[in-house]
């Protein structure tokens, strides 16, 4: 899943910074995570698809006014290989400076919730503004296949329950230009378009990340094909908070060896 952080200019600038400390002490937060990658080429139908589903546990941890925050997910990854069960960690700390520190990390397939575009625990003041957005907001922020800038718009959604809590709702889109190789195929040179949407909602008790759909879509052509031969990428993840109980019935079992 090729999605990081989103910068949005001025206020909004914490959507991508964790909050540098809590306020309430939080006990480990567990999620259900699904996801696919899907491949296409010559405008026909689908050439390869990879599909993920697994559970995550997310931990904060406090050092004085550092904040470390750390996921572990644990899954399956189906695809034209069969079943494999993996497991990957994402770690962010945040410094008293507010500078966020990614890593030590082993995420290949993007499914931590430390490894998405949206910020895992906002602090009270940007959840009071954007509680208070009642138009779209321009953003631009870096492809994260080419640095080049995507641009959109961030946008406020309607309150929802959330593992029978209630919490705030944000969503974007945005799009940008694709020219070069994609980091999970080198030797596929792309020209075409990227678009990024998603939406994610934060309790509002905890300001922690509760839900998140997240999609993007390459759409384009073989650089070095004199047909032009079309391709369509498609990488989305879902992630949403679980209970103890849910978390053990969604769990991928290890295969007997």
């Amino acid at each position: 899943m090729i999605i990081r952080r989103v910068d949005v200019a001025g206020t909004y600038a914490l959507l991508i910074a964790l909050a540098a400390s809590a306020t309430v002490a939080l006990a480990d937060q567990m999620y259900a995570v699904d996801g696919s990658d899907t491949f296409r080429a010559g405008g026909g139908g689908v050439r390869s698809q990879t599909v993920y589903h697994g559970v995550q546990r997310l931990a904060v941890a406090h050092s004085g006014a550092t904040t470390i925050y750390t996921a572990r997910v644990e899954y399956d990854k189906t695809g034209d290989g069969g079943k494999q069960h993996q497991r990957a960690s994402f770690t962010s700390t945040v410094l008293p400076s507010g500078a966020q520190k990614d890593g030590p990390a082993s995420d290949p397939d993007y499914l931590t919730i430390l490894n998405q575009p949206f910020a895992v625990q906002l602090d009270a003041p940007t959840m009071r503004d954007l509680a208070h957005l009642r138009r779209a907001l321009p953003f631009a922020f870096p492809s994260p296949m080419t640095g080049a800038a995507l641009r959109g718009t961030l946008r406020r959604l309607p309150d929802a329950m959330v593992g029978g809590n209630r919490a705030m709702g944000i969503a974007f889109e945005a799009t940008g230009p694709l020219h070069g190789a994609l980091p999970d195929r080198p030797a596929m040179a792309l020209a075409g378009s990227i678009t990024m949407k998603g939406t994610a909602y934060y309790d509002y008790a905890t300001t922690l990340l509760v839900a998140l759909d997240a999609t993007l879509t390459i759409d384009g052509s073989l650089d070095d094909d004199s047909r032009r031969s079309p391709v369509s990428i498609v990488y989305s993840r879902t992630i949403r908070s679980a209970g103890p109980t849910e978390a053990n019935r969604t769990a991928p079992t290890p295969r007997q060896t």
